[in-house]
């Protein structure tokens, strides 16, 4: 009989040695890349749409875990953002419309890349795309993921841990240690470790940066029930996050993952760059009234299409 647990699920160490995309072809580095700009999307658009730490902290351990099962040549980086995104918000509790995720990743995607910050009217076709990845890309997390969804976060226990060593009132290190939390969120820790032992290790870390000295007679992180090794492996990863510089432009869809692979996205977003900013150019300089009367006319011709086809005429 299978059991359920509340503890989060970790990755073996096949999974470790070789993801989905790796054993595809993708390059580890890009993978890595994708992974960080990923998880920075969606802690941007937490920020932007005011939403709870923790649904952000969720959103991206629901990323990480996905392309574990899944490739970035199957399923695009910005869909499986948007949807990860939506699911953490329901699960959670804290639900925001389908149309504010659309519109605030859109955003975000334009500034890094150089494109006008346009927002979509809701109407576009590119609307209607994004909010059917968005949907499809929810029921493939879930479908891959079988369905479980429980995220246990460190953060309560990092207070704890804190106020047990009684480092709580420090001026550096309780700041510090939540940091390297928020922060670790970008690499695949969280699949790894369990919460105790990224509390214990974010705070090793934080206090030999603080030069604070920590219990040695038992290891304090006995206490807490980590293994001294992995501890020290936290601590590692976090270093070696700060010493990566993260890439702002990436592939965001399959398309544009072949383009890499040609060496042709820079000269790609350039174009479209240009492209876009004509666009936007002339969107901005047309009058109130003619928006409104191109919006009426397309309204009109939509109508008569939709006539035509009923009456099998189109």
């Amino acid at each position: 009989m299978l059991g359920l647990s509340l503890r989060n699920p970790l990755l073996t160490l096949e999974q470790i040695g070789a993801s989905p995309s790796e054993i595809r072809g993708l390059p580890k580095d890009l993978e890595v890349d994708m992974r960080t700009y990923g998880c920075h999307l969606i802690e941007a658009a937490g920020i932007v749409l005011r939403v709870p730490q923790v649904v952000m902290a969720s959103a991206q351990i629901l990323f990480q875990r996905f392309y574990y099962l899944a490739s970035f040549q199957d399923f695009s980086l910005r869909s499986t953002v948007l949807g990860a995104l939506f699911l953490a918000c329901k699960v959670e509790e804290n639900p925001q419309s389908i149309r504010n995720i659309i519109n605030v990743v859109d955003i975000l995607v334009k500034r890094d890349r150089g494109y006008p910050e346009i927002v979509t009217d809701g109407y576009d076709t590119e609307y209607y795309e994004r909010k059917n990845e968005m949907v499809i890309a929810e029921l493939q997390i879930l479908r891959r993921l079988g369905f479980n969804v429980q995220v246990e976060l460190p953060y309560g226990l990092l207070v704890n841990y804190l106020r047990s060593l009684e480092l709580t009132e420090h001026p550096r290190v309780p700041q510090l240690a939540w940091n390297y939390l928020n922060d670790l969120l970008r690499t695949p820790t969280y699949l790894c470790f369990q919460p105790e032992t990224i509390a214990c290790g974010v705070i090793y870390l934080a206090a030999y940066e603080c030069d604070v000295p920590l219990p040695d007679s038992p290891p304090w992180w006995s206490i807490f029930d980590a293994n001294g090794e992995d501890v020290i492996h936290v601590a590692r990863a976090t270093i070696a996050l700060y010493l990566r510089r993260p890439k702002r432009v990436v592939p965001l869809d399959r398309d544009e993952l072949e383009m890499y692979v040609a060496g042709t996205l820079a000269e790609y977003i350039v174009t479209e760059r240009n492209e876009r900013t004509l666009t936007a150019s002339a969107y901005l300089t047309t009058t109130t009234t003619i928006k409104i009367a191109i919006k009426f006319q397309l309204k009109f011709q939509l109508q008569i299409i939709l006539r035509l086809k009923a009456e099998e005429r189109f």
